[in-house]
């Protein structure tokens, strides 16, 4: 299945926008009704994911036509609603709409077509900006994002890199769904990712065409920080559909995020748009979500939030609840710097402090976001300058190149310990590495790196 299928509220959107023309409503007549029943009838037969169900809703859809059921309408707008009306009392799935599509859907599109329907989704997706809304900073450093939309993975994953970026450092976050109608399962899985730092099953799909299954686990790296412990509110209401469900169920399900307001639309069957003839598509879920915790989805029953609350009220209670979770993740975050500080700060009073003891704190300290690799050079020009200590000085600048193997400005502070420690040949060495490091990565201070190498390959053994 093509990874690029999206859930439904952005595939009808793009359907939409592609036909400007939607205003106009054709009349009908019989003839038509007749053609558009049996042609829908074998779409949903070969495509719906259910072919059980399948059989009985165009089964169920040929009935109707006898019987006179659609005699009433005479313009596309109303058959269309009415042929949505009759698949969805038997099929029950949400994600099954029929659309008119006055500006031509046709089945073979010519490559001038083609280039205006991309061209328009495009324009849609800048306009849009991949979904994203709005992130800002509230009062209590709590971070809120409004998220309308999951794009297209390609298009989405540099926007939510942007934003999430603006939320970094955050003590809480609330994500709000709830102008959300859904999108691409795998910008789900990409936004999901920002929130966990081990690997972890969100979801799976399962496709009949092929009878394969394709599981959605966690992505490692995304562009940017990760915030695996950070407090996180998901905003919903009633109108929060599809791949937006898909991600609230996610976390949910992980007991990651606190859901709050509305039972969402139930909407858990992905698919895509199909042309039945040239003024009306239908699209059919080709797939349906299992979750890996729940082994179920959310199709038809929707995702119940674990607090209870109208969609404009949502905001508010979350703030609420995300004010005290803020604090209490502070003051958590807080004393875990505290003790990893401590750790360090006991260690570099030693007066012959081992290099793996030493290195072991500084790299707890790193990966608890405390030291970055400029935090820890200035850390040791401190011991070398300031303290006047150079063996303490010497090793700390070592940690940095094995926290830092590619930064050449590392290796250039270490030479520089190194000499000051008379260890003139290690010196040099490490001097050389800089150079070499800075020539592989283009460095901008090239020369000032060979001009060092320089300086200390002709300077006299200094003894410590």
């Amino acid at each position: 299945m093509n990874k690029n299928i999206l859930f439904s509220a952005l595939v009808v959107v793009l359907f939409l926008i592609s036909n400007p023309l939607q205003a106009q409503n054709p009349t009908i007549d019989q003839a038509f009704k007749t053609e558009t029943v049996e042609q829908l009838g074998e779409l949903i037969n070969a495509r719906y994911v259910f072919p059980d169900v399948a059989k009985k809703t165009s089964e169920y859809l040929q009935s109707q036509l006898k019987s006179g059921a659609f005699d009433q309408y005479t313009d596309v707008k109303s058959f269309a609603a009415a042929l949505t009306t009759a698949v969805q009392s038997v099929n029950k799935d949400k994600h099954m709409r029929i659309r008119p599509a006055p500006g031509g859907m046709k089945a073979a599109e010519t490559p001038e077509s083609m280039v205006d329907d991309k061209l328009d989704q495009m324009a849609w997706q800048r306009g849009n900006a991949a979904g994203f809304r709005e992130a800002r900073r509230l009062e209590g450093n709590i971070g809120y994002l409004d998220l309308r939309g999951f794009s297209p993975v390609e298009a989405g994953a540099p926007m939510a890199d942007r934003y999430m970026g603006l939320l970094a450092g955050s003590d809480a976050i609330i994500i709000d769904l709830r102008k959300n109608g859904g999108g691409s399962p795998e910008m789900v899985q990409y936004l999901c990712s920002f929130f966990f730092n081990t690997p972890v099953h969100l979801n799976s799909l399962y496709w009949r065409e092929g009878d394969q299954t394709k599981e959605f686990w966690t992505i490692d790296k995304v562009g940017g920080d990760k915030m695996p412990d950070v407090p996180l509110f998901i905003l919903t209401s009633s109108y929060t559909f599809s791949g937006a469900e898909e991600f609230s169920y996610n976390m949910q399900t992980r007991k990651r995020a606190t859901l709050v307001g509305e039972t969402t639309g139930g909407g858990a069957n992905p698919g895509g748009m199909f042309p039945i003839n040239d003024k009306l598509g239908v699209f059919i879920p080709t797939g349906t979500a299992i979750n890996p915790v729940t082994k179920t989805n959310w199709e038809g029953t929707g995702v119940e939030p674990e607090v209870k609350t109208t969609a404009e009220e949502a905001l508010d209670k979350a703030l609420e609840l995300a004010r005290a979770a803020a604090d209490e993740y502070r003051q958590k975050t807080m004393e875990k710097y505290r003790v990893h500080l401590t750790a360090l700060m006991a260690q570099l009073k030693i007066p012959d402090v081992s290099e793996e003891n030493l290195f072991d704190v500084v790299q707890q300290c790193t990966n608890a976001g405390l030291l970055t690799e400029d935090d820890i050079n200035g850390l040791g020009y401190e011991y070398l300058l300031m303290h006047q200590q150079p063996a303490t000085a010497e090793l700390i600048f070592k940690c940095n190149t094995r926290l830092y193997p590619g930064s050449a400005n590392v290796y250039d502070s270490y030479g520089e310990a190194l000499l000051a420690n008379g260890k003139k040949e290690e010196a040099v060495k490490s001097y050389q590495k800089a150079v070499e490091v800075a020539v592989a990565n283009q460095h901008p201070n090239i020369e000032m790196f060979q001009t060092n190498l320089k300086t200390a390959m002709n300077s006299p053994v200094k003894r410590p």
